[in-house]
């Protein structure tokens, strides 16, 4: 299984980001995906999921803080999971990891945010 994220920066209080993670390896189209992130010094944290039910528009939930701020969505033709972010806050700085599992066991190497002015 492989996962790599792109699409991290570094942005102002305010702006937006788009994150990807191209999936392989595994049958992607009946896989849940998750981001999580990191920020330096504390525990990985749950970000948000995408389902599978409903090709069209499969089932999204989002952590209190993602929630009206972030939009997660796939792509099943091309093994695709974004993340748009934004209004992101210095709060949001982090590595964002897109993963099989909510707590992030089987994730990618992450791609960098900074939010900062």
């Amino acid at each position: 299984v492989q996962l790599v994220e792109s699409g991290g920066g570094s942005v102002q209080p305010g702006g937006s980001l788009m994150l990807s993670c191209a999936v392989s390896g595994l049958p992607f189209r009946r896989v849940r995906m998750h981001w999580v992130r990191q920020a330096p010094g504390k525990d990985l944290e749950w970000v948000a999921v995408v389902g599978t039910e409903g090709s069209d528009s499969p089932y999204t939930r989002y952590s209190d803080f993602a929630q009206g701020r972030f939009t997660i969505s796939r792509d099943n033709d091309k093994n695709m999971v974004y993340l748009q972010m934004s209004n992101l806050k210095p709060e949001d700085t982090a590595r964002y990891y897109c993963a099989r599992d909510a707590a992030g066991i089987n994730r990618g190497q992450g791609t960098q945010v900074t939010v900062s002015s």
